[in-house]
């Protein structure tokens, strides 16, 4: 039954694997040249997600809700939609580290339009990139190209923000338990917790949670668990017990 489902859970590691099984059978040298570029493409992700990690939920600590709203909300209009360019433009690192960054600030009130205006600009319109683009294509065709593509940006953010509602995000609450909650988006899964109390915390996957079995909560414990997060994931509020 736990094959079943860890199997279920990983659907789409199991039919990659499948596929590079199926070629390495048929097409040998194409399978190896394969396997070669997901291991680089591994290696970066392993090198830079826990940097990532580490600063979303740095900033997601010291960035108030009411900042992001004001900022990026609904309400921002244009000021939000200039900042959101400039957050994507001036970003560093590959395009898959910006969605625990973007999942942070949509949580915190940003809108789905000013999300779109960052993941695009952090695709396509990031300053080296401009830079390299200029250098070898010239400036009036990275020029040109700038402005159609924030324009093209502006129209789809648009679109998308009429179409995606709130309800049809995929959501990752804290879970809580006698008060404890575990940031699911900023847990990395480094198992500190459960080291330093592994009476409350349990690991699911790659993510950690509190055991809602357990009842004796032991406040000296729990405290050395927090302080042992090295994302500071690991929250309680005495009003919930």
């Amino acid at each position: 039954m736990k094959v079943m489902k860890r199997l279920k859970e990983n659907m789409f590691l199991v039919v990659v694997i499948l596929v590079y099984l199926i070629m390495l059978i048929f097409r040998p040298g194409l399978s190896v040249q394969g396997i070669r570029n997901s291991g680089y493409y591994i290696k970066e992700m392993i090198m830079i997600l826990p940097v990532v990690f580490i600063l979303t939920a740095l900033l997601d600590t010291w960035v108030p809700k009411e900042v992001i709203l004001k900022y990026l909300g609904s309400g921002s209009k244009w000021m939000g939609a200039l900042l959101s360019f400039v957050f994507g433009s001036i970003s560093a690192g590959p395009i898959y580290a910006a969605f625990p960054f973007c999942t942070m600030l949509r949580k915190k009130g940003a809108s789905i339009q000013n999300i779109v205006i960052i993941l695009s600009s952090w695709a396509v319109l990031k300053i080296p990139m401009l830079l390299n683009e200029m250098k070898f294509l010239g400036p009036t065709f990275m020029a040109l190209r700038w402005v159609l593509t924030v324009i093209s940006i502006i129209i789809f953010s648009g679109i998308m923000g009429k179409i995606i509602k709130e309800k049809d995000m995929i959501e990752n609450e804290p879970q809580v338990m006698k008060g404890v909650s575990v940031n699911q988006d900023a847990c990395m899964g480094c198992r500190a917790c459960v080291r330093n109390y592994p009476e409350l915390f349990a690991m699911d996957g790659k993510k950690a949670f509190a055991n809602q079995n357990y009842q004796d909560l032991n406040m000296e414990q729990l405290k050395h668990a927090m302080e042992g997060c090295p994302v500071k994931a690991i929250s309680y509020n005495e009003d919930s017990v």
